[in-house]
């Protein structure tokens, strides 16, 4: 849909392309095709001269490096968590059975009228150092369970 002489703007390189690779093949397409590129964090026209396009090539290797910095410390914490026995995220399937009867009687107390705040100081008043915000959090997971919604 990209015409000659239409510029293309995104934020950062690591927003716009998948690799260095990706970023310089895109870029070549770009000049072949009078399509301009600029990088609002770079501040200018990134497709235009030679100089701009020495710059782009060191970028993107640097982009590529740190998108492969991120992924393995992701990878780490993650396989560190697994080792301790932690949960990692996302929904936790099952609860241990005090929670589950935590997370009924919430649900019963909101049935009841309660306000967020009374039920997250019952909760905490049973050892479960919770936020008025769980408490909402859960409610929601609560219904949208009920109505066969994934939360």
């Amino acid at each position: 849909m990209v015409q000659p002489g239409d510029v293309v703007i995104a934020a950062k390189m690591d927003r716009m392309f998948r690799s260095a690779l990706d970023a310089l093949q895109t870029i070549a397409e770009f000049k072949r095709r009078k399509i301009g590129l600029w990088l609002l964090h770079l501040g200018n026209d990134c497709s235009g001269n030679g100089i701009s396009e020495l710059i782009m090539t060191v970028l993107a290797a640097v982009a590529q490096f740190e998108r492969g910095l991120i992924s393995e410390r992701i990878k780490d914490a993650k396989r560190n968590l697994r080792r301790a026995g932690r949960h990692q995220g996302g929904g936790r399937p099952f609860p241990d059975p005090e929670e589950q009867a935590a997370i009924a009687d919430i649900i019963a107390m909101r049935s009841d009228g309660k306000s967020l705040m009374a039920i997250r100081d019952a909760m905490r008043a049973r050892g479960f150092p919770i936020s008025h915000q769980l408490v909402a959090h859960t409610l929601q997971r609560y219904a949208a369970d009920a109505a066969g919604v994934v939360a």
